[in-house]
């Protein structure tokens, strides 16, 4: 099946520039053209977006997304490299994860004074209690 510019960014949340510029970029390099020029997105180019989307969400610069994608379009023979940036990037991620669970440890403990705090209508009340 095939979406025009104007679906794909009501499908995926992003905007009609953000697609040009990710084609322009060669992020979408499989992207096709009817005969009067616009854009027909296929089912395929939707799942790269969506990878893209992934990579891009989790730190990975759009340059390192351009690697990838030219590597895909080398064909199997960069298959390793493609293994060994997903392994690396999961690498990252995990290290964001848990970055983000000790941040979110900390705010989980403000959360709990100020509720006990609001309970009891005194913070140092509060923090005497949860310590």
């Amino acid at each position: 099946m095939g979406y025009y510019i104007g679906q794909v960014a009501q499908k995926t949340g992003l905007s009609t520039h953000t697609l040009r510029y990710y084609e322009k970029e060669g992020l979408l390099p499989y992207v096709k053209k009817n005969g009067s020029g616009l854009r027909i997105f296929s089912d395929t180019d939707l799942n790269w977006l969506s990878i893209i989307e992934c990579l891009k969400e989790t730190g990975m610069p759009l340059k390192g997304i351009k690697q990838y994608i030219d590597w895909d379009k080398e064909g199997n023979k960069t298959l390793n490299k493609r293994l060994e940036m997903f392994e690396n990037h999961k690498k990252h991620v995990e290290e964001q994860i848990e970055k983000y669970q000790k941040y979110m440890q900390k705010i989980d403990y403000k959360i709990n004074v100020y509720r006990e705090a609001v309970k009891c209508g005194d913070l140092q009340k509060a923090l005497k209690k949860i310590k």
